[in-house]
Formats: C-alpha cells, sequence, structure tokens
C-alpha cells in the first residue's frame, strides 16, 4: 500500500531554511524537530 506524499507549504520551507541559515542546530537536528 503506497503512502501519500506529503506536501509543505512555501511558509514552512521558508521557516526550516532560517532556521538552518542561523546555523544554531544541524541539519539532522532541524530535520528530526520538523518531522522530516
Amino acid at each position: 500500500m503506497k503512502q501519500k506524499r506529503r506536501r509543505f507549504s512555501t511558509q514552512f520551507k521558508l521557516k526550516v531554511i532560517l532556521e538552518s541559515l542561523s546555523e544554531r542546530q544541524s541539519v539532522s537536528e532541524l530535520a528530526q524537530k520538523h518531522k522530516l
């Protein structure tokens, strides 16, 4: 059985990008935080 593809809003993507650019957390930490 196939899972539905997750879709992320532009606002969500922007939030994650800005957090990654601040470099306070690693990419893996951000992924865990946002369940990516």
